[in-house]
């Protein structure tokens, strides 16, 4: 990546820009876009709010609602071994605007992923975003390459943080135009029965929707088939705490309420990434140790977000980032391959709910009652944000976080889920 930009290798990131002037310049040179981006978000945002129990659930489908993030330069047979093991029906792989060497590997690993449906995150670099001829000749060598074996394309990532290379929203603007543009001049489905090039966009990370307003309300002739999110709540804590009032839910809520507004959008609402980072990990953790979690709250946090974006009723998928990584991920390949307790927490949600039909989510004095059908059988998850307990009656069939059965007679509901069948209720 050319200089200023250095990527990290430990953290799957780049580094923070350290050129305190080139920031300062770049910043003052966008300024009239910052100022569109702020003035935008006064007006959509209190909308949107006032708008969101308007907003009609859908009908999500679970088979590919639960995702998982890999590199395929990491182990990549072991990978797709795992993949398996997971049962998952979508992976997400990062390709690398500044590694297009790396092209037909990426292409060898996503036709191995056989009937896998892949989400293709298109990571940029400053050069890629000044020089846009550059971008739509490389966007044209991958949809070329991928457009029949990928299921959806994320173009660009992160696109409010500077050091990712983008400066200003109306930096990313010209930059998904490239891409859209591209797609309708050169591969518009030449039938209605052809598959063509599906684009989502946006790529905001964290609670800052003023920058996610300015990518759904502007100008640009150019729309999504749907809106990318990297909504972390890892600096939070839990995924049930707030910040600035919303939790998760709340967030989620008021996303899925802006896409309903914009014009540019289907209702269609992909998170690409997210995760906490754990405990002892550094240099390999994202995030300072602050902000990290045991590898149990992993597990029980992962979980749980799983469980409240699917409770939702908005989100049409959550990308875990990622099944291999010291810092964040499901294994740990520092010493060899260690799967973490969380490997089998993610084996065991979708196992449970891979057929479920979402019936309601109950909460009362931070107790959380999740209940839905799987195979005309009722399936309650419960756990709570202040231990307690629960009586386990003989209709009972509970399984942990983890999918063991517990046949003790009083149940430890807390931190970690657990899953309560009701087979003959009386």
């Amino acid at each position: 990546m050319n200089t200023p930009y250095i990527w990290d290798n430990y953290s799957d990131q780049p580094y923070p820009l350290q050129d305190r002037s080139y920031k300062k310049r770049m910043r003052k040179k966008e300024f009239s876009s910052l100022l569109k981006t702020f003035l935008i978000s006064i007006l959509i945002l209190p909308f949107s709010l006032i708008m969101m129990p308007f907003v009609k659930r859908k009908q999500i489908n679970l088979n590919d609602f639960f995702c998982i993030g890999v590199d395929f330069q990491r182990e990549p047979e072991l990978t797709i071994k795992l993949i398996e093991e997971l049962d998952v029906n979508r992976v997400l792989v990062r390709l690398k605007l500044w590694e297009m060497e790396t092209l037909c590997e990426l292409k060898e690993f996503i036709l191995k992923c056989k009937d896998k449906k892949v989400t293709l995150k298109i990571l940029q670099d400053r050069e890629h975003v000044e020089d846009l001829e550059l971008l739509k000749k490389d966007l044209e060598t991958i949809f070329t390459s991928l457009n029949e074996h990928v299921d959806i394309f994320e173009i660009g990532s992160t696109i409010n943080r500077a050091k990712w290379g983008f400066f200003s929203v109306n930096e990313y603007n010209y930059f998904y135009k490239t891409a859209y543009d591209l797609k309708t001049q050169k591969f518009p489905p030449s039938t209605k029965e052809d598959k063509h090039i599906k684009l989502i966009g946006s790529g905001v990370i964290d609670f800052e929707y003023h920058f996610t307003a300015h990518t759904l309300f502007n100008f640009f002739k150019y729309s999504y088939d749907g809106i990318s999110s990297l909504l972390y709540v890892d600096r939070r804590g839990a995924p049930e705490n707030s910040q600035l009032g919303f939790t998760l839910s709340d967030k989620i809520a008021l996303l899925s309420t802006m896409v309903w507004l914009s014009p540019k959008v289907k209702q269609e609402l992909h998170i690409t990434e997210t995760n906490w980072p754990i405990t002892g990990t550094a240099p390999y953790a994202p995030t300072s140790e602050y902000e990290c979690i045991s590898e149990e709250l992993y597990a029980d946090f992962m979980l749980r977000y799983y469980l409240l974006a699917f409770a939702s009723q908005q989100v049409d998928s959550v990308s875990w980032h990622q099944l291999i990584a010291p810092g964040y991920g499901l294994i740990d390949n520092r010493d060899g391959m260690k799967k973490r307790s969380a490997f089998q927490t993610y084996k065991t949600m979708v196992k449970n709910l891979k057929n479920a039909q979402f019936l309601r989510l109950d909460i009362k004095r931070d107790y959380y009652i999740l209940q839905c059908l799987v195979n005309d059988t009722l399936l309650q998850i419960h756990w709570s944000l202040k231990p307690t307990t629960l009586r386990n009656e003989e209709f009972f069939a509970v399984y942990s976080r983890d999918g063991k059965i517990i046949y003790d007679k009083i149940l430890n509901i807390g931190s970690s889920p657990l899953y309560i069948y009701i087979n003959n209720a009386v």
